[in-house]
Formats: structure tokens, C-alpha cells, sequence
């Protein structure tokens, strides 16, 4: 199948309507279920199983709908309202955080999953930013359900870190002690008014340090997953900002990134799908079912994990950190791979190490999410700027010192939009 040549700011364009429509498509907008506005996990496999991180970039979809032209303001309006609702009478919740995995029709939990911190924290990303994109009773009802979450019932008071997850039948477990996705979490807990952490858990998850081909200092993450430095980023504009330790996580996801694509290329003799322009190694759909596929610097052991599979998820949701690269990449594979295209846009992954070509058959929502807003922010800001608007979002960043980084701003606002 040919599809042809499509390049530059016309395949962002075509990548982000796709994202959009997954969204858009993979809804449940029957009024008489419980679960209106609930969106699927993947797609088309498990279609009655939602997550509350779908929901979450589901609507930012929302605004890049409107701002394309894809979906009216009132429509967008009233299925953000309606699915706020949803939020607010029929999900199970305790302490305010919701179970990751729920039907998409009851609205009940499924597969005994956990009560998520980072899937309820994405959600109410979302909710706060459109918030501030609609106002009037969706911001009020936005914030209610973040003034509803006891963040410090979830802290592991011991270690003063967060809990990595919770269920009713064994309790918490594992902790965020490393740097990962949870940036926002930080940023949310610390700025509640209902229901604040002591600032200080910021500064008690360790930030280890290393080197990667001559890129120097990247502060790693356990598995060495793109997403993980791309999540919290996608809503907190951090282009510009550093800590009071002098750490400006923009710039260490734009290292980590690089480190993530020299790691294919250093690595290509081994995998046949690696290469300059075949590279983004993030949590995906394989072979064998869904893996955290990752790169060095990391704890793992990459030798077991990774098996040849790249995801399009990962150089996309990277633009904004590598945009020449990203965009590169986008280009190779829509021309090289015809059959990673279908009616979403990239599907999940694809792999050549049998020396045929294998591709996804699936669409996973957060990956869709991730794609949507980071070419929605390198083309516009528009999720940036809307969620930066949040007083909430303002109030973390300042009682984490967060400050301007003056030495690296022009280099880090220069190529943004400019296709």
C-alpha cells in the first residue's frame, strides 16, 4: 500500500488529527451508562475496559479539537461538562484517587486494579487544564475533584515518598524513590488547599546521576522509558525553569532523549529495526505483548527487556526535546512503513527482527495522548499555555522554587513552531 509522501508540519498535522480521533471515536458518549465520557485503554482490543489516563489527555483532545477546527466549542464544552459529571457521581473513589482500569459502560472497577496516584493525577492534569480552556462550572467542577484528593493519605510516611500503588485487598506498595512520570505529583500534592504535602517529599526521591555517549549528567530514570520523561511535561511547561539544586528538567529530558536515540544507533548491529531515524525505545505493544522497552541509562537489565520493538509514541512525544530528530523519524517510518498507518495515525510499535516487518495491531490511549499534546505544544503551547494558567499549577511550581533559567531560555523557545 502506498500512502504517500507526506513531510514537516503536514505529518504533524495528520499525526495530531489522528490522535485527536482516537479520542474522538473511542468514547463512550451513550448518556443512558454510567460511564459518559470514558475512554478506552487500547483500541480494538478490550473494548469495555477504560482508563482514567485516557480521560485525562482525552481532554486535552478536547481543546485541540476546537483549536483545529475538528469539533465545535459547544460540543467540546458539553462533553467535557457531562464527562466531569461522571467523575463526580458514578466513579468509585477513595481519598479522591480513582482505579486505573474501570468499565467503560458502569463505570466499575476492573481486573482488581489498583487505586492510581500517577492515573488519577494525569486525569486531573487534564480536568485543571480544560478548566482553564472553558471556565465557568467546568473549572468549579474540575477543582472540586482535585480538592477532594487526600495526597497525604498516599505518602509512605516513613520515606517520605509516594506510594506507587494501593487496593483495598493488600494495601500500599512500592514507592516513587527514583525520578520518573511524577513531577506533576509534586506539584499537585504540595499546592492543595484541602489536603498538602510537606514540600519537602520533593527533595526525598533520589536523582541519580550518569553519563551516556558523551552526554553528560542525565538523571536517569529505572527503566530508561521515554514516557517517563515526557509525562509530566506534557501539562508543566518546564522550558524555562530550574530548582533551587540548579536542576532544569527540561534540559535533562532533552539529554535523556538524545541518550535514548544514540542508544539505537549504537545498538543497530544487534537490532535491525534501530537506526538514526528508527529509534524511540518507551513502554509499548511488541511481539510479545505489552513491554517496558527502554534505553541506557537505566537499572534494568536491557539485555532481557528489549527485543528490537520501537514505538512512534516515543520520538513524537519527544518533539518538543528533540524536534529535528522527531521529526526525521516521523517522516522515515510514515514513507518506510505503510502499514504502521492506519485510521489513528502511528499504531504502537513495530519490529523487524524477524526480517519481516511486524506491526501493532493496537492503539493505546496514553501513547495517542502523549503524541497528541506534545505536537499540539511544539506546534502552538496550547496545553502549556492553558495549564500554566492554573493557579494551582503556579503555586506548586513556586513553592518548589522553580525559577527562571535565563542562561538556556532562547535556546530552548528557538525551532518551536517554526516548520
Amino acid at each position: 500500500m502506498r500512502i504517500g509522501k507526506c513531510t514537516g508540519k503536514k505529518l504533524l498535522q495528520k499525526e495530531l488529527k489522528g490522535c485527536f480521533q482516537f479520542f474522538n471515536k473511542e468514547i463512550n458518549l451513550d448518556k443512558e451508562t454510567n460511564g459518559y465520557g470514558l475512554i478506552r485503554d487500547k483500541s480494538p482490543y478490550h473494548k469495555e475496559i477504560a482508563s482514567i489516563a485516557s480521560v485525562g489527555y482525552g481532554f486535552a483532545s478536547l481543546i485541540v479539537g476546537v483549536e483545529h477546527k475538528w469539533m465545535s466549542y459547544e460540543k467540546a464544552y458539553d462533553r467535557a461538562n457531562k464527562t466531569l459529571d461522571t467523575f463526580i457521581e458514578q466513579l468509585e473513589k477513595i481519598h479522591g484517587f480513582y482505579y486505573h482500569f474501570v468499565n467503560m459502560r458502569t463505570a466499575k472497577r476492573e481486573w482488581n486494579c489498583e487505586l492510581s496516584i500517577i492515573d488519577t493525577a494525569i486525569f486531573i492534569c487534564g480536568a485543571l487544564t480544560i478548566g482553564e480552556y472553558f471556565g465557568g462550572e467546568i473549572k468549579q467542577k474540575a477543582e472540586a475533584l482535585y480538592e477532594q484528593i487526600d495526597w497525604e493519605w498516599y505518602r509512605n510516611k516513613e520515606k517520605n515518598q509516594f506510594y506507587m500503588g494501593y487496593t483495598k485487598e493488600k494495601g500500599f506498595w512500592g514507592s516513587w524513590d527514583m525520578y520518573g512520570e511524577q513531577l506533576m505529583l509534586y506539584v499537585l500534592a504540595i499546592a492543595s488547599k484541602t489536603h498538602p504535602v510537606n514540600p519537602s517529599i520533593y527533595n526525598d526521591f533520589e536523582k541519580r546521576k550518569q553519563d551516556y555517549q558523551g552526554i553528560k549528567d542525565i538523571i536517569y530514570t529505572y527503566c530508561g522509558t521515554l514516557f517517563t520523561y515526557q509525562f509530566s511535561h506534557a501539562w508543566i511547561d518546564f522550558r524555562n525553569l530550574q530548582d533551587k539544586d540548579g536542576i532544569d528538567w527540561f534540559e535533562n529530558s532533552v539529554k535523556a532523549t538524545k541518550a535514548n536515540r544514540e542508544y539505537c544507533i549504537q545498538n543497530k548491529n544487534k537490532f535491525k529495526t534501530y537506526g538514526e531515524n528508527s529509534w524511540g525505545l518507551t513502554s509499548c505493544v511488541g511481539p510479545d505483548g505489552y513491554k517496558p522497552y527502554g534505553a541506557k541509562p537505566c537499572l534494568v537489565d536491557l539485555e532481557i527487556e528489549n527485543d528490537g520493538t520501537i514505538a512512534p509514541c516515543a520520538s513524537i512525544g519527544s518533539i518538543v526535546f528533540t524536534p529535528k530528530e522527531s521529526i526525521e523519524m516521523m517522516e522515515q517510518i510514515y514513507q518506510k512503513y505503510p502499514k504502521l498507518w492506519s485510521k489513528y495515525g502511528f499504531l504502537d510499535g513495530y519490529n523487524m527482527e524477524k526480517g519481516v516487518l511486524w506491526v501493532s495491531k493496537e492503539y493505546i490511549g496514553i501513547d495517542k495522548g502523549i503524541s497528541l499534546i506534545m505536537i499540539e505544544n511544539y506546534l502552538r503551547g496550547t496545553i502549556w499555555r492553558y495549564a500554566m494558567k492554573n493557579e494551582y499549577i503556579k503555586k506548586g511550581l513556586a513553592i518548589l522554587e522553580m525559577t527562571k533559567n535565563y542562561c538556556n531560555e532562547q535556546n530552548k523557545l528557538k525551532n518551536f513552531g517554526s516548520l
